[in-house]
């Protein structure tokens, strides 16, 4: 085992690629799991190697681990797209939560000196209804989806299994974090390909939902930086990483359009179809203990985030 060995779960998602493309950046060797038969996508970068496991598997996680050996484990993969988990929970948790206790275990039956520093990707979803906006890591957790409910059992086992076996592990509260690279049934990406389309002449107007919603948006590669970060940390905490400023989709809306020098008046409408009842709590993070101890500071802006989606959906176009 080498200190400076990664594996990461999930690693064809965005966050996966941005995380190996810093790791390998510091010098890392990065195994990455994609799901058996699964291509890993593009933004894999080259020197990742690559291992099938699957969430459903626990067996196929414990194989990974083992065979790794990583100094460090990042648990990224899970299914992300919330509304999927009411249409079957049951799959939801048991890849979530029992993903996250099938790794959490297999980095506890390492020897006491070779057990990897863990992460493991939670989601603002655990808080719900916290009634307190901004949350914190001490917030309530109360939440309203079954993807929610299964991401704080992991959030759950980490702390218990921390406290247990002695085990670096860390919780990240992850809040919305976006990039080039995420998939097109994500809120920002349909505003930004909107845009970008519109631009273009191939469509006349973008349907969206409410434009009052609120939402805390991030970098992911900002993200991942914070995630690294938890990891060579002295000790295992948990934290929040988010941008700390709640914003509309309005806002991404108007930031979408002036990237591609346009008003988005009479180019947006509001289908009340897509309309859901306004949520009590909104969801902004306060990252001020990941800014205060691990010197976590965001390197993109909200406008350069949202622009650079903007410019990869017009060369895509182009």
């Amino acid at each position: 085992m080498s200190a400076r060995t990664a594996l990461i779960t999930g690693i064809g998602g965005q966050d996966g690629s941005y995380l190996a493309e810093l790791l390998l950046a510091e010098g890392y060797a990065v195994t990455g799991t994609v799901r058996p038969g699964r291509d890993p996508g593009p933004y894999v970068p080259a020197g990742v190697a690559i291992v099938e496991a699957d969430l459903l598997e626990p067996d196929s996680l414990r194989a990974a681990v083992a065979d790794v050996a990583p100094g460090e484990l990042y648990h990224l993969a899970a299914p992300t797209f919330v509304p999927d988990s009411w249409r079957d929970p049951t799959e939801t948790v048991a890849a979530v939560a029992g993903g996250t206790a099938a790794l959490l275990a297999a980095a506890v039956a390492q020897p006491a000196a070779r057990r990897p520093r863990v992460f493991v990707a939670a989601t603002s979803e655990v808080f719900g209804d916290a009634g307190v906006s901004p949350q914190d890591e001490s917030s309530p957790m109360r939440p309203r989806s079954p993807y929610g409910v299964a991401k704080l059992a992991g959030h759950g086992l980490v702390g218990a299994l921390r406290a247990h076996h002695d085990l670096f592990a860390v919780s990240g509260i992850l809040y919305n974090h976006e990039s080039p690279r995420r998939p097109e049934r994500f809120l920002p990406r349909k505003v930004t390909a909107g845009a970008a389309a519109i631009a273009a002449g191939r469509a006349d107007e973008l349907v969206l939902g409410d434009l009052r919603a609120v939402r805390d948006w991030s970098h992911a590669a900002d993200v991942m930086r914070g995630a690294w970060l938890a990891l060579q940390a002295d000790a295992p905490r948990d934290y929040v990483l988010a941008s700390g400023v709640g914003r509309t989709v309005g806002d991404l809306v108007d930031a979408a359009f002036a990237a591609v020098g346009l008003s988005p008046d009479g180019l947006v409408r509001v289908n009340p179809e897509f309309v859901r009842p306004p949520e009590a709590t909104p969801p902004v993070g306060d990252p001020s203990r990941a800014r205060r101890e691990l010197g976590w500071e965001p390197r993109h802006t909200f406008d350069e985030l949202v622009a650079e989606m903007v410019a990869a959906d017009v060369a895509a176009l182009a």
